[in-house]
């Protein structure tokens, strides 16, 4: 696995994700809705953002933007250099293989495969010829190297998304994005889950952008952006990150 943290001629890591008046608007039998009502966010390489608001705020929209699975109305979406809204349908599946891991709060893993098998899907779409060697590697980074051949229905849940995990980290991505990833766990195994999701966002340098109703956890990364009503109300550092130097200051 990769880092992808860069910098710029400053020194400073450079974006990664460059959002400007992003808009988004879908029709309903009541009319059109505004679901982002121009969204302004910029996030360097190597950091981990926070977006939080409540239930309708538009915070999974907004990740789907930037993983390229949903069209903005208007505005522009840059990801890892890529203007998003310019690329084809089969552009955005080639980008996202190369440059996006996402973990979702339902595990999302395929039930006829094993665990190793589910690890193994991005790396055999992409034609990795080890794509299975690799696969066992991103299981044992995650403490599951004696599972290689269980099935989803033979794991628990904090095994299952340490799957999900692995599946996301295999290739190296610049962007991990992550929607509530322990809202199916137990505290304890929750715990365990984010502990180990920071150690990989550590280990590979990659971008983390958290959905989370979990203020607690939030104040973990280096920001936490307020949702409210389609809108940014609020972007601040937190404590975490004045306990750590910035990315490749």
């Amino acid at each position: 696995m990769t880092s992808f943290s860069s910098t710029g001629s400053s020194g400073r890591a450079a974006p990664l994700i460059e959002l400007a008046q992003v808009q988004l608007n879908l029709r309903s039998g009541a009319g059109e809705v505004n679901i982002l009502r121009g969204i302004d966010l910029t996030v360097p390489a190597g950091e981990s953002i926070a977006i939080v608001g409540p239930s309708g705020a538009g915070k999974s929209t907004l990740m789907m933007l930037m993983a390229g699975l949903e069209r903005p109305s208007s505005g522009k979406v840059v990801v890892a250099g890529q203007d998003l809204g310019r690329m084809s349908e089969d552009q955005l599946a080639l980008f996202r293989r190369a440059k996006v891991g996402i973990v979702f709060q339902a595990f999302r893993l395929v039930p006829t495969m094993s665990a190793l098998e589910n690890v193994a899907i991005p790396l055999e779409l992409a034609g990795s010829a080890d794509a299975f060697e690799r696969a066992e590697e991103g299981l044992r980074a995650v403490g599951l190297g004696h599972r290689l051949t269980h099935y989803p229905d033979q794991l628990s849940g904090g095994e299952q998304q340490r799957v999900a995990l692995a599946r996301a980290f295999v290739a190296g991505p610049a962007l991990l994005l992550a929607d509530e990833p322990t809202g199916n766990l137990d505290g304890t195994t929750g715990e365990q889950v984010i502990e180990l999701m920071f150690s990989l966002k550590a280990r590979y340098g990659t971008t983390l952008v958290l959905i989370t109703h979990d203020l607690d956890l939030a104040r973990r990364c280096d920001r936490m952006v307020h949702l409210a009503d389609g809108r940014v109300s609020a972007d601040e550092r937190t404590a975490a990150a004045a306990l750590r130097p910035a990315a490749n200051a």
